[in-house]
């Protein structure tokens, strides 16, 4: 049994103590969670009977304790991160792993050092229609490759920046690119492969925050491919998409819902018997923009802890979506095309205001 910790028990705990405080992941379990905020501690702890901490260093130094699930503003990442490998438990963090590559470098070198693997949330990965997209891509079944597109059209009102001071702000947490989109654009990299280039524009449009609440973006892949990021969370009034088309030569895949879970269009030129099944099964929406994907994630993670096996989202993985963010930032702060690989000189993310 590995024995989860929360540290962080904002909007996003309340998906992850209901897996593992409620028995839905074989050979896991909720130990405890930590808060400064005590009623948001008190809140979780008393659902699920677990004890609650509102200090790190207290929550770090238990002993039943194998594994934290850091769930903190994505500027505190970093230090969280770094504290739990220096007190021996692996860590599962939310996405963004950072907000500079600087950081997610120091991240990495700390759970290398200490011993412990680093797991980064990217549980749309997990969303069987993506799994079968991806088994068709294995499969060759696209061809070459020709344009990729991912739309976020949520809703995010003034309301939800209001929740915590840090949501909105350059130096804990960044706009839609780096929050609501950033699984997105990792899907979309993961599909189509390394990035040559981008080309970015945002806007503040309806929220009162420091960073973009709506952007886009073209990408060049190394493999010739284009690439398109639309992502706002200024639809109105409710949650329209969060979307991932692949067009190749031979095949054309949308998977679209609130999140990645429901297929829209599956043809290919070999067309194949189980190619209807697919769309039958895989057509339903999901109740929220969280999808299904964290279930099948923390099952992943278990399988990774138990049998040392490799993860599929490990620190060097998360760091690449992170320098295509910071890619777009950089082109959204010139107004060029950035290439990739670069050093960020005038991008915001991460920097106090």
């Amino acid at each position: 049994m590995i024995r989860f910790g929360l540290l962080g028990c904002g909007r996003i705990a309340k998906r992850h103590s209901e897996l593992l405080g409620g028995g839905h992941i074989d050979g896991a379990g909720l130990a405890t969670v930590c808060d400064p905020v005590r009623a948001r501690a008190d809140a979780i702890a008393s659902r699920f009977g677990v004890p609650a901490s509102y200090d790190i260093n207290e929550f770090l130094a238990r002993e039943d304790i194998d594994a934290v699930a850091v769930l903190t503003p994505s500027g505190m990442h970093p230090a969280h991160v770094i504290a739990c490998a220096k007190a021996g438990k692996h860590v599962v963090v939310e996405k963004p792993m950072a907000l500079r590559l600087k950081d997610a470098d120091d991240m990495i070198r700390a759970c290398d050092d200490a011993g412990v693997k680093l797991f980064i949330v990217k549980q749309n990965r997990f969303n069987v229609p993506v799994v079968k997209a991806r088994e068709a891509l294995d499969a060759g079944r696209f061809g070459k490759l020709i344009l990729g597109t991912v739309r976020v059209r949520w809703c995010r009102d003034q309301a939800y920046y209001d929740q915590d001071e840090w949501r909105g702000t350059w130096a804990q947490d960044g706009g839609v690119l780096t929050n609501q989109a950033s699984h997105h654009i990792d899907m979309l990299e993961w599909f189509f492969g390394d990035v040559v280039s981008v080309h970015a524009r945002a806007i503040t449009a309806l929220a009162n925050i420091e960073t973009e609440d709506t952007a886009v973006a073209t990408l060049k892949f190394r493999n010739g491919a284009l690439g398109i990021i639309e992502a706002t969370t200024a639809t109105r009034p409710t949650d329209l998409e969060g979307s991932l088309s692949i067009l190749g030569e031979k095949g054309t895949v949308e998977i679209a819902g609130f999140a990645m879970n429901a297929i829209r269009h599956w043809r290919f030129a070999d067309e194949r018997a189980s190619d209807k099944d697919v769309i039958e099964k895989f057509s339903v929406n999901p109740p929220d923009v969280y999808g299904f994907g964290h279930q099948a994630y923390y099952r992943h993670v278990i399988d990774c802890l138990t049998s040392q096996s490799a993860a599929l989202v490990d620190g060097l993985e998360g760091r690449k979506s992170l320098e295509l963010i910071s890619a777009l930032y950089e082109s959204i702060e010139t107004g060029q095309e950035v290439p990739l690989r670069f050093v960020p000189r005038l991008s915001r993310l991460g920097v106090a205001s």
